[in-house]
């Protein structure tokens, strides 16, 4: 019996705009099969009531997707102030409905309370785990469970728009940052309660809203590569951002050609203008800048590899 096929390794990163209504999991499940990927991984998940930009990494790229996990997040969100839910957003039940007597001055001055940086428990509907299981299996069961609170950053809060009783956001945050949390929060610093009936992430790390996919456009490109009886990676791949985007914030190391063999071997080499001991850096060869990996400034200023990309291998 002859073996299914579980994909094609395909390298790179898509930038998809996540719909309402499902998981990341279910997206990433989704565009791993249109691409037709044997190996492919989300990084950070988005409720399923959110929209917006969920990078999807594929083969050599989820080596180094933990730094897209690590990055600063945008978002536009959109609360509804007087009801409070038991998941901070509206896909929960609200436990708690309440008055809204709040002007546009006291809103103003309880926002810009969150600007800086603060301590923030996570809610039990979030995705970390509590002895190997999701938060938000124990919240389902009606179990609470103990969480220990998270240093966070709000670069930037900005209040767009408030009208009847709903207040629309713009948000610059750390890794790790619960929104709806910060809603609810807002919610009782108001003493009216709030939850969460729109979010959109516009923004993980540097990359531009215009690369940014949609499934239908992905679903449409699959019918065209069938209809023109072609192989739909032709139409897909030009789609994929490259592997190294992942870690663009970090600093360049460019190494000589005669290096990267010991690099990719997993062995430590000197290479000039390295920052500072403990720094990690993107590595790249040649005049070409052809990306190889992420590696470590150690304490004697070498250049370590940490992680490298395996079809650079000789």
């Amino acid at each position: 019996m002859a073996r299914r096929r579980k994909g094609r390794p395909v390298d790179g990163v898509i930038l998809l705009d996540k719909p309402t209504g499902i998981t990341s999991n279910d997206a990433l499940q989704k565009v791993k099969r249109i691409f037709f990927a044997e190996k492919a991984g989300h990084t950070g998940a988005l409720d399923p009531l959110a929209t917006g930009m969920l990078p999807i990494c594929f083969g050599e790229a989820t080596k180094f997707s933990q730094f897209l996990l690590d990055s600063d997040k945008r978002y536009r969100v959109i609360a509804k102030l007087g009801e409070r839910t038991d998941t901070s957003d509206s896909d929960g039940e609200v436990v708690q409905t309440r008055d809204v007597k709040v002007d546009r001055g006291q809103l103003e001055r309880c926002i810009a309370k969150f600007r800086g940086t603060t301590d923030q428990i996570p809610s039990m509907y979030s995705a970390l785990k509590y002895q190997g299981r999701p938060l938000y299996e124990y919240a389902r069961e009606g179990i609470e469970v103990p969480r220990e609170s998270r240093q966070i950053t709000v670069y930037s809060v900005d209040l767009l728009r408030f009208s009847d009783n709903e207040v629309e956001m713009e948000l610059h945050v750390s890794k790790g940052t619960y929104i709806r949390t910060i809603v609810d929060d807002l919610g009782e610093m108001l003493g009216c309660g709030a939850h969460v009936t729109y979010l959109r992430r516009t923004g993980v790390s540097n990359y531009p809203l215009n690369r940014m996919v949609t499934l239908e456009q992905l679903e449409v490109l699959l019918e065209q590569a069938r209809e023109q009886d072609i192989a739909p990676r032709e139409l897909l791949d030009p789609l994929l951002l490259p592997t190294d985007t992942a870690v663009q914030d970090l600093a360049e190391v460019n190494i000589l050609p005669m290096l990267a063999t010991y690099i990719l071997n997993g062995n430590p080499v000197q290479a000039g203008r390295v920052p500072a001991s403990g720094t990690q850096v993107r590595i790249t060869v040649g005049e070409q800048r052809e990306f190889i990996g992420v590696g470590v400034i150690d304490d004697e200023g070498m250049l370590a590899p940490k992680r490298v990309m395996a079809n650079k291998q000789a």
